[in-house]
């Protein structure tokens, strides 16, 4: 395994959302807190000063849960789980509303901090970024440690880093030794550290694929890395079969991106479960409104506009569909981003049940010196009903 001289590290903030929170609250350090509740989440001050929190038992609607501290992810409960299984899961959890703007605000610190360290950053998102150290004087370990230090005095926050020959190895590995890790790993630590863990671990190998894999006899990293090239191609194709494999013995060439320009923006989900499109309409509508609304704060947020809206749709046989839309002018609300979207979708036969969706704005301009408007509500149904 030829990784190359690199060092390419990923950052991941521990709990970003709930770490913000008890920023917030530290009277909850040390308790099961869920976020995602709603504006009837908001803690009551009571005469004497102190605050009286929602309980998640109380809690009842379709919500899906944002993030968790690690206490109420030791009870079961994690992003993306429905807020009435989580009930059932921590019912005496403390449940706090999602606070995007306090979240940004946050963000823009820690990477602020890393930023002084060097300018070779790429942006994955609200809560983590890779690093690229390798033109960086000093030893791996001690440049890491001295971020992680910047981090914490910024924001009064704790992250967890992982420095790797690669940017796929270093996301397996920050989540290695969470929270507040330093993690390194080299080819020599491939067999020991990656290969006994779960083949999901891997980004990019999905709920689906890492069930498909396991009726193979495939459940670890280490088990995909010794499984014959020929039987992988027969089940997952010839492009995603040799990714498989490559990512297995932990090769991955790609560069940190550190374009300030971005080409596109987007955003995607795996669902838990393949959802059907009418039996399942409720919650893949909100799941389609939700990748609309966050793809239309990243453009906001970024001070950009696109102009061209797309869809991406993974059935339960692992076929995806692509489609997309030019609109007349570049836009970064969500309202607008997501009726093109749904004019997207209307082009796709909505016949098996869907496994991933995803929502892409491209054709970006720069809305700098041109005042965005603002967001607009978003509404609508997906017309999921219109194909059966």
């Amino acid at each position: 395994m030829n990784l190359g001289n690199r060092r390419i590290a990923h950052l991941d903030m521990d709990a970003f959302y709930a770490s913000v929170e008890l920023l917030r609250y530290p009277e909850l350090r040390g308790s099961a807190v869920v976020i995602g509740g709603g504006r009837n989440a908001i803690p009551e001050i009571l005469p004497d000063g102190s605050r009286r929190f929602v309980r998640l038992h109380s809690y009842a609607g379709r919500g899906v849960v944002t993030t968790s501290t690690y206490e109420a992810r030791a009870l079961g409960v994690f992003s993306a789980m429905g807020m009435m299984k989580a009930a059932q899961l921590a019912p005496d959890a403390v449940l706090l509303p999602t606070d995007f703007e306090s979240y940004r605000h946050y963000s823009r610190l820690f990477k602020a901090a890393v930023a002084r360290f060097t300018t070779q950053i790429e942006d994955r998102g609200i809560d983590e970024i890779y690093i690229d150290l390798t033109d960086l004087p000093g030893e791996a370990a001690d440049i890491a440690a001295q971020i992680k230090v910047a981090v914490h005095e910024a924001t009064g926050l704790t992250c967890s880093i992982c420095v790797a020959p690669n940017k796929l190895l270093a996301k397996i590995g920050s989540e290695l030794d969470k929270p507040n890790g330093l993690t390194l790993l080299s080819a020599d630590d491939i067999p020991t550290r990656i290969w006994p863990l779960a083949a999901r671990k891997v980004n990019g190998i999905g709920p689906k694929a890492s069930e498909k894999l396991a009726a193979l006899g495939i459940v670890t990293v280490g088990d995909l890395a010794n499984a014959e090239a020929g039987m992988l191609q027969t089940n997952f194709g010839r492009s995603y079969s040799a990714w498989l494999m490559d990512a297995a013995r932990g090769e991955d060439e790609r560069p940190v991106v550190v374009s300030s320009e971005p080409k596109s923006m987007s955003r995607e989900t795996t669902f838990e479960r393949d959802l059907h499109p009418r039996q399942d309409r409720p919650a893949l509508s909100t799941a389609f409104t939700g990748l609309c609304t966050r793809v239309a704060e990243d453009l906001v947020r970024k001070g950009y506009r696109g102009q061209t809206v797309g869809i991406k749709l993974r059935f339960d046989d692992f076929h995806t569909v692509t489609r997309d839309l030019t609109i007349p002018h570049a836009t970064a609300d969500a309202g607008e981003l997501r009726r093109a979207a749904t004019e997207c979708l209307k082009r796709i036969s909505l016949d098996r049940k869907i496994r991933l969706l995803g929502v892409r704005v491209s054709a970006l301009v720069n809305a700098t010196d041109d005042p965005i408007d603002a967001m607009h509500p978003v509404q609508g149904e997906l017309p999921f009903s219109d194909s059966e």
